[in-house]
C-alpha cells in the first residue's frame, strides 16, 4: 500500500495557526491527511478523489474585502465537509445563512450546550468544554442546515445539513482544550465520511520501505546524518530497505554542540554498526560564512556547502547519486512549499542548490515530528535518540545573530551545553520541544568585580510544541532559570548578560533566525 491508497483527507488552510494541527489530529485518528491552501482549485481538490474534506479557521473575519474563500461548487460535489471556526462560516456565508459580528466574541476555554442529534455529538456529553477564538458568530444557519449546539457568545455553535454531509463548528475540535475534541473529529472521519483507520505506524514504516526499494534498486546511497532524531530514523528507514547499500556520511561543520562529533562516532560506527565517513569541514563551513549576516544566505549557503561534500564523498563510493535526508513536512511547509509563505528556507529545502548531483530521498517528507518519533520507537531506536530535542540542519550558524567566528561558536558552545546540562538536571528535557542559548553578535555595558565589562550578552529559548508549527515559551521554574544565568555569566567567557526569551511562535519562531 503506497500513501495514495489511503483514504485522504484534504486540509484546505485558511491562514489557521491551527491547520497543521488540524492535520495531526486526522492522522492520530489513523486517517492521511494533507494540507493544501485555500488557493488551490476545487477542480484539483476532487480529482485527488478525498474522501473528506476541512476547512480551516483563519484569522480573517468573512465580510471584509478580500476575505479568504472557495469556489462553492465544493459544497455540492458530494464529500463530507467539515468547516471549523473560519471555515463554517464561511460554510454558512456562502450557502446562505448569517453570519454578524455579535459583539460578544468567545476566546479560550467555553461552555457548550448540544441541542440536537448529530453524529458528531453522539455518545458525548450534552454540557462540554471546548475552545473557541472569534469575533463573528453565526446567527441563522443557511436553508436545509439545523443548529445543533450553541454557546453563550455563539447562537450557532455548530450546525449541519446530513443529507449533503456538510458540517460546521464554531469551535476548535482540534486543540487539547476541547475536551472530546478528538471524538468528535473521529465521528466526522468514520460515522460521516466513512474513512479507513490504515494510517498506522507499521504502515508507514512498510510503505516506505517499499518505495525506497523502488526508487534506489540496487545503487548506492548515502545519508546526511547529524545524530539528530531525523536523519537517524531516515537513515535506519533506508537501512531496512537496502542493507549495506547505504553509506552514512556526518559532516562536522564545526557550528555543532558541544561534543557533537564524539556523540555520533560513538552512537552510529560503534553502537549501531553502520558504515560512517566522518567530514571534518569546520573550516571550510566557516570561511564560508566569513562576514555573511543575512539569515537566508546563511542557510543558502550551508546547504550548498554540504551538498559538495556529499558530493566529494559520493564520488569515492563509486559514485552514490541517492542522498538520504531527514525532511519532514513542517520543512516543506515553512520552506514555501506550494502557495506557502516562506517562512525561512530549510536548508535542506529552500537551502539546496539547483545543480546538484543527487536524486533525493526523502523517507519522512509527509510526516510531522511526532510520527518520526513514533516510527523511531518501532523500528528500535534508542530512546535517547528519538526523544532528542530538535537542532537545525544549519547548526549554531543560525543562532549566532550576526557574523559567525569562530570564538563566538565556542562562547555559545559552552553557554548551550549549560541550558541543556541545567533542563535535564531540572527533570524537563522530555516536556520541553527544545532549549537552547542564541547569541546575538552584540555587546552590553555589565559590571563584574567592580570593573566595567562590554561583553555579549546570551538569549535562553525554551518552548514546548507538539510538532514545532505552533509553539508556546516553557514556563521554567525561576531557580533553573537563575542557575542557567549564573553558571553562564561565570563559566562562558566574555558573557555580561543573560536574558530569556517569552516569545510564542506565532508571532516568534522557535529559532531566532
Amino acid at each position: 500500500m503506497s500513501v495514495n491508497d489511503h483514504d485522504l483527507v484534504i486540509v484546505i488552510d485558511f491562514g489557521a495557526q491551527y491547520a497543521q494541527l488540524i492535520a495531526r489530529r486526522v492522522r492520530e485518528a489513523h486517517a492521511y491527511s494533507e494540507i493544501v491552501p485555500r488557493t488551490t482549485p476545487v477542480s484539483d481538490i476532487l480529482a485527488r478523489r478525498p474522501k473528506a474534506v476541512i476547512l480551516s479557521g483563519g484569522p480573517a473575519s468573512v465580510h471584509v474585502d478580500g476575505a479568504p474563500s472557495i469556489d462553492p461548487s465544493l459544497y455540492d460535489a458530494g464529500v463530507p465537509v467539515l468547516g471549523i471556526c473560519y471555515g463554517a462560516q464561511l460554510l454558512a456565508r456562502d450557502l446562505g445563512g448569517e453570519v454578524r459580528r455579535t459583539g460578544t466574541g468567545e476566546y479560550g476555554r467555553t461552555p457548550l450546550s448540544v441541542t440536537g442529534s448529530s453524529p458528531l455529538f453522539t455518545d458525548l456529553p450534552v454540557e462540554q468544554q471546548v475552545w473557541m477564538s472569534h469575533g463573528d458568530a453565526i446567527v441563522e444557519p443557511p436553508a436545509g442546515f439545523v443548529a445543533v449546539a450553541t454557546s453563550p457568545g455563539a447562537p450557532v455553535a455548530a450546525l449541519e445539513d446530513r443529507d449533503r454531509a456538510l458540517y460546521g463548528v464554531q469551535f476548535h475540535p482540534e486543540v487539547a482544550h476541547t475536551e472530546r475534541g478528538q471524538e468528535m473529529l473521529k465521528a466526522f472521519l468514520y460515522d460521516v465520511a466513512g474513512c479507513r483507520p490504515t494510517w498506522t505506524h507499521v504502515s508507514i514504516i512498510d510503505e516506505a520501505v517499499a518505495q525506497i526499494r523502488a526508487q534506489v534498486g540496487d545503487e548506492r546511497v548515502i545519508c546526511g546524518l547529524s545524530g539528530g532524531v531525523d536523519s537517524a530514523v531516515a537513515a535506519a528507514l533506508v537501512h531496512k530497505a537496502v542493507g549495506d547499500q547505504l553509506t552514512c556520511v556526518f559532516v562536522d561543520t564545526g557550528l555543532l554542540r558541544l561534543g557533537e562529533a564524539d556523540q555520533v562516532e560513538e552512537t552510529f560506527r560503534r553502537q549501531f554498526h553502520v558504515e560512517l565517513v566522518h567530514v571534518k569541514a569546520a573550516d571550510r563551513f566557516l570561511g564560508a560564512l566569513n562576514d555573511v549576516i543575512d539569515p537566508e544566505r546563511k542557510r543558502k549557503i550551508i546547504g550548498e556547502t554540504f551538498i559538495r561534500v556529499f558530493e566529494e564523498v559520493a564520488r569515492d563510493l563509486d559514485d552514490a547519486r541517492f542522498l538520504v535526508q531527514g525532511t519532514l513536512y513542517p520543512d516543506i511547509v515553512e520552506s514555501g512549499g506550494g502557495d506557502n509563505a516562506v517562512i525561512k528556507s530549510h536548508h535542506n529545502v529552500g537551502g539546496l542548490p539547483e545543480d546538484m548531483d543527487f536524486e533525493l530521498v526523502e523517507p519522512l517528507r509527509n510526516l510531522f515530528k511526532d510520527e518520526v518519533r513514533a516510527v523511531g520507537e518501532e523500528l528500535g531506536l534508542p530512546e535517547d535518540i528519538v526523544w532528542r530535542q530538535p537542532f537545525p540542519g544549519p547548526g549554531l550558524g543560525v543562532r549566532i545573530v550576526g557574523t559567525i567566528t569562530p570564538e563566538r561558536v565556542e562562547t555559545l558552545q559552552r553557554a548551550d551545553a549549560i541550558v541543556v546540562e541545567e533542563i535535564k538536571r531540572a527533570g524537563l528535557y522530555r516536556e520541553i520541544w527544545q532549549s537552547f542559548a542564541v547569541l546575538p553578535a552584540v555587546r552590553t555595558v555589565g559590571v563584574m568585580g567592580d570593573d566595567r565589562t562590554y561583553a555579549y550578552p546570551v538569549i535562553i529559548r525554551a518552548v514546548t510544541s507538539d510538532d514545532a508549527m505552533t509553539a508556546d515559551w516553557a514556563r521554567i521554574p525561576y531557580d533553573v532559570l537563575e542557575r542557567m544565568a549564573s553558571r553562564i555569566i561565570n563559566e562562558v567567557p566574555g558573557v555580561n548578560r543573560v536574558a530569556y526569551d517569552i516569545t510564542s511562535k506565532p508571532p516568534g519562531t522557535i529559532e531566532w533566525e
